[in-house]
């Protein structure tokens, strides 16, 4: 069970919610979403600490799943801020949430930290933190609810967050919040997620005992256990050294040159008991130079290439050191391009070296969504190729800034194969009715009562306007029609102006990257030709789309 909250946070508060927002408290749209964007994974982090106990979990669950969390507040965010009634009823259960996730203070503090950080005042950060809150809270609840979710799934399902918290908590932000310093405390919250996970599924009383001190606990066993272990191994060589030293003396019988004549003879050991000596003595000796020995060490580059699609979505190869190392690239990946949006086949192996560029993929992310983009990271070595070589991109002197000193970073310039290579499969791929198919195969899905063009479908847009681009510099022209349409909800008037709106948003951003303005059209169809049942949620939504037509 796994979900990218922030991203559902982002999702749910629109272009056109948080215009909404930030005309209410007085401040820029822009600025809004930029505090949106930190303040989000700054509570979700906070979330991750009350989780992280027995106590805490519970306690957290049961104010997530109450009746005063709205589980609809992603489709319901549009009518509340348009009403004054509604604003107040979200500010109102964004008080509760707050309550839950961290203390007033500690909220106030973060706040005053997020303002000072983007310029916004500090009384309407502190009431953008609250929508968040209220938001992560609802989205929470939808998702258990239709899960099934119970309160050992909710450790769990933090702890997958913990990439994007990674990724946009600051030391201020997490210290305002009371959680130390962010190395510190993302480095111990994982396991007490995981062991508060394991214990609600499978309640043990002996085990309760240990949540008390979950730091502690498990470092003075581990410290008792090498203590114990290492007891064990020198007893042992102690006792084969003894056992050594006996078999010599015995064999040299303890004799001297002035024995007694009547003496009886001293029996001479025989060749077993040689053997015994040489063998307990060999055995000493071995347990010595193998504990003295210094444990071997890595000898392979970590590696990683990828090769990214026309659609923008990467083919990844990569071997790392271990399993920690590759749930990091994954949960990264999935976080930052979206966990459908690549696809990955990740080797571990013991003998690579860690690998140092996990923590630079920052740099690397733009690359993975550039069409014809090519790399291979072989340790500290990045070679570019394809697009991502090409000199007017600038990619190569782009990631020598971002990776510094240490890092060597070369370019193949590919450009003029690529540009022979477009041109001709753009000849190939200029069917009006294939482009057409293509494009309604990656659906554009409006938000309730909304014409904002969708975030998630920009990139794919965009790809689809250099398409059309390529096709109309090739003598081959697509006409197409952008047809918009509604859900069933509402004045059919109203909804038919929406659809032309939403069909004409498409239309003008196609036109924007370079699309010749005379190939498309825009037609408002409002709710006719339903492709989903009106009566549901998820029908109502894939009903709110686009859909292109080939033009004669």
């Amino acid at each position: 069970m796994s979900i990218n909250l922030n991203q559902l946070v982002q999702g749910a508060l629109t272009e056109s919610v948080l215009q909404h927002v930030a005309g209410r408290i007085g401040c820029a749209p822009e600025s809004a979403r930029r505090v949106v964007s930190l303040c989000g994974p700054a509570l979700i982090g906070a979330m991750m600490n009350k989780a992280s106990s027995l106590e805490g979990a519970r306690h957290l669950f049961a104010a997530i799943m109450s009746p005063a969390t709205n589980a609809l507040i992603a489709e319901e965010l549009p009518h509340f801020v348009v009403q004054d009634e509604g604003f107040k009823t979200l500010v109102d259960s964004s008080e509760k949430a707050d309550a839950e996730i961290a203390s007033r203070d500690n909220l106030n503090l973060l706040a005053e930290r997020i303002a000072e950080y983007t310029g916004v005042a500090a009384s309407a950060t502190r009431t953008l933190t609250g929508v968040v809150g209220a938001t992560l809270f609802g989205v929470l609840k939808r998702y258990l609810t239709q899960h099934n979710g119970n309160p050992s799934q909710l450790p769990t399902l933090l702890g997958h967050q913990l990439p994007v918290v990674r990724a946009n908590m600051t030391d201020a932000f997490a210290n305002a919040l009371g959680l130390g310093s962010v190395g510190a405390f993302l480095a111990g919250v994982a396991s007490r997620l995981k062991a508060v996970s394991a214990h609600l599924e499978h309640p043990a009383t002996q085990e309760a005992a240990v949540f008390a001190q979950p730091q502690e606990a498990p470092a003075a066993a581990d410290h008792a256990v090498k203590e114990d272990a290492g007891r064990k191994k020198w007893w042992w060589i102690a006792s084969a050294a003894a056992l050594a030293m006996f078999a010599v003396l015995a064999g040299r019988g303890c004799s001297t040159d002035n024995k007694p004549e009547d003496a009886a003879p001293v029996a001479k050991p025989d060749a077993a008991s040689d053997a015994s000596a040489e063998t307990a003595t060999g055995a000493t000796a071995a347990a010595a130079d193998q504990a003295s020995a210094p444990a071997a060490l890595p000898s392979k580059d970590a590696t990683m290439s990828f090769v990214v699609d026309a659609s923008g979505v990467p083919t990844l190869t990569a071997t790392v050191h271990d399993e920690h190392e590759r749930r990091e690239l994954l949960d990264t990946l999935a976080a930052k391009l979206g966990a459908d949006k690549f696809k990955a086949d990740i080797a571990v192996d013991p003998d690579t070296k860690p690998a140092a560029w996990i923590a630079k993929l920052d740099g690397l992310l733009p690359v993975m969504t550039l069409p014809g983009a090519q790399v291979r990271v072989v340790g500290d070595k990045i070679d570019l190729s394809g697009r991502a070589g090409d000199s007017k991109l600038g990619w190569l002197d782009k990631l020598k800034a971002f990776f510094g000193d240490g890092w060597t970073i070369g370019a193949t310039d590919t450009t003029a194969a690529a540009k022979t290579l477009a041109a001709s499969d753009a000849a190939a791929n200029c069917s009006a009715a294939d482009v057409a198919k293509n494009l309604n195969l990656r659906p554009i899905k409006f938000g309730f009562a909304s014409n904002e063009l969708p975030r998630a479908a920009l990139n794919e847009l965009a790809e689809s306007a250099k398409g059309l681009k390529d096709c109309d510099a090739n003598g081959k022209p697509i006409k197409l029609q952008i047809g918009g349409y509604t859900d069933s909800s509402g004045n059919p008037a109203v909804n038919l102006h929406l659809s032309e709106k939403r069909a004409r948003s498409v239309r003008s951003y196609l036109i924007q990257r370079g699309v010749p303005a005379d190939t498309l059209t825009a037609e408002g169809f409002g709710d006719a030709h339903p492709i989903g049942d009106n009566a549901t949620r998820e029908g109502r939504a894939a009903n709110r789309r686009i859909e292109f037509k080939e033009l004669n």
